[in-house]
């Protein structure tokens, strides 16, 4: 037996692979998670589908069907690392382990929080104030922090006391942010426009992709390319590559809502996609189909750190470790 995807957070489906498993109207096999007995949301004779319990502890956990105790799988649940957020992009983490995260509010709301870091023991600081909006982050090759502003159309560089300047305007409504190999800064503008701002400053338009309704996600890729997504209201939308020229291609189309891309050590993409039912991390390589690797609902970005861990946002309120 086995499970898929291997990585889940509570509320998050996953299925168990079987064998000639015995399943009728009246009769389907139970599951041990852990401790807990569940009743699968589907059975067949070769998979059986549950949800990850809302109480499901963080770490390793083992599932076996009850008739089957003998065979068990294993899984990985995510750590809840810090609550009370509100993530429209995924997070970020810098050299030294820290977790940077959002309280990104309503359009124009003012909060008494913009950013929150997270140490590696954890514990959540308040670290930025005074920034309406903040929606979407990055570091630079210096690992300076920035964070982009759609209320005001700007992008914030942060020192490290966590004090805020404005270093780029008139950015519509700023979303994404990527830095390229030469420390140009790109950022998405949701009604359609992508960014280039040189590392002495100048605003060019890069590239044009369709209008949002919720945010551009930004990251580049170990090739060099520019990964963006854009949800619409469309009930598929794609994932997209954009060459240094900015000639646009399309990687994938058929994820529902894709949010917050990443990228990690060996150069994998990975995007997150917050269609309700579908909702997880996946995977995408080039001429494969995308690999859910991670479970979860309302998913919205997720970042890896340097000591290889991977963490996970949902919106509205809650971050993940998963090591």
């Amino acid at each position: 037996m086995s499970v898929q995807p291997p990585y889940a957070i509570p509320g998050g489906r996953v299925t168990l692979q079987v064998a000639d498993v015995k399943v009728t109207s009246e009769s389907v096999p139970w599951v041990r998670f852990g401790s807990a007995t569940l009743l699968p949301v589907f059975a067949s004779s070769r998979e059986v589908k549950i949800v990850v319990p809302a109480d499901a502890e963080g770490g390793d956990v083992s599932l076996a069907l009850e008739d089957m105790l003998d065979d068990p799988a294993s899984m990985h649940v995510g750590t809840p690392v810090a609550t009370g957020l509100h993530q429209v992009d995924s997070p970020v983490i810098d050299g030294e382990g820290n977790l940077y995260v959002t309280y990104s509010g309503s359009r124009g709301q003012t909060t008494g929080v913009s950013i929150y870091r997270v140490k590696p023991g954890g514990g959540r600081e308040l670290f930025v104030t005074g920034v309406t909006n903040p929606t979407s982050m990055a570091l630079d090759r210096d690992g300076r922090l920035y964070v982009s502003s759609r209320f005001d159309g700007t992008v914030s560089r942060i020192d490290s006391r966590g004090n805020s300047q404005v270093i780029a305007s008139d950015l519509g409504v700023a979303c994404g942010i990527a830095f390229d190999g030469d420390g140009a800064m790109y950022v998405g503008d949701r009604s359609g426009t992508i960014f280039r701002i040189g590392r002495g400053g100048g605003t060019t338009a890069f590239a044009s992709l369709p209008p949002s309704v919720a945010a551009f996600h930004l990251a580049f890729g170990a090739d060099g390319w520019l990964y963006a997504t854009a949800p619409t209201l469309a009930p598929r939308d794609s994932v997209y590559r954009i060459d240094r020229h900015g000639r646009i291609e399309t990687m994938y189309t058929g994820f529902g809502r894709p949010q917050g891309l990443a990228v990690d050590p060996r150069g994998d993409v990975y995007v997150a996609e917050a269609l309700a039912g579908s909702s997880g991390i996946y995977r995408l390589r080039a001429n494969a189909p995308p690999e859910l690797v991670v479970a979860g609902p309302n998913l919205i970005g997720l970042a890896f750190d340097p000591r290889g861990r991977t963490f996970v946002a949902t919106t509205p309120d809650t971050a993940y470790r998963f090591n």
